[in-house]
């Protein structure tokens, strides 16, 4: 687990308790979204087809702030086939792996500014909902570099 970071009011910061309220929040709107719109649905027979906009949006924020999360706190889903039964390389693996996610993760980040960016530039719109595509594009690079730093401080950390 990460230690907590020290903030100029004598309390303590934790990014992993963002995170984990992000990841509630998201999950809350994102039911009672899904909940409202079953039931209207069902008692009417109308869509909120704006509701999918926004569920999808909700999605891709609790995904990646959960995977930034379970990162940090080191509970993100292992393959140890190979590690079980060669425990020498467990380190060099683990390194491995991180390496791996990092540039995914980079990757992610850089096309996902590029595509936030054309989106802003060329005023596209959402489908549903008319606002600026942007709102919801800019989500991914944004928590792509939130993970992409998590993964270095883990790196870092390792490397002492």
């Amino acid at each position: 687990m990460s230690e907590p970071d020290k903030t100029a009011s004598g309390g303590t910061f934790s990014l992993g308790a963002v995170e984990r309220v992000l990841m509630a929040a998201s999950m809350g709107v994102l039911c009672l979204l899904t909940m409202a719109n079953v039931l209207v649905r069902y008692f009417t027979d109308i869509s909120f087809a704006f509701t999918e906009e926004i569920s999808v949006a909700l999605l891709v924020v609790m995904t990646l702030v959960g995977a930034s999360h379970a990162f940090a706190s080191r509970h993100h889903i292992a393959i140890t086939f190979f590690i079980d039964r060669r425990p020498a390389f467990k380190s060099a693996a683990r390194r491995f792996a991180e390496l791996c996610s990092l540039a995914m993760f980079g990757l992610l980040a850089w096309y996902g500014v590029r595509m936030a960016w054309d989106d802003y530039r060329f005023e596209v719109t959402s489908p549903s909902l008319g606002v600026p595509q942007w709102w919801y594009t800019v989500w991914l690079p944004l928590l792509s570099i939130l993970i992409v730093l998590r993964l270095v401080a883990l790196l870092l950390r390792r490397a002492d």
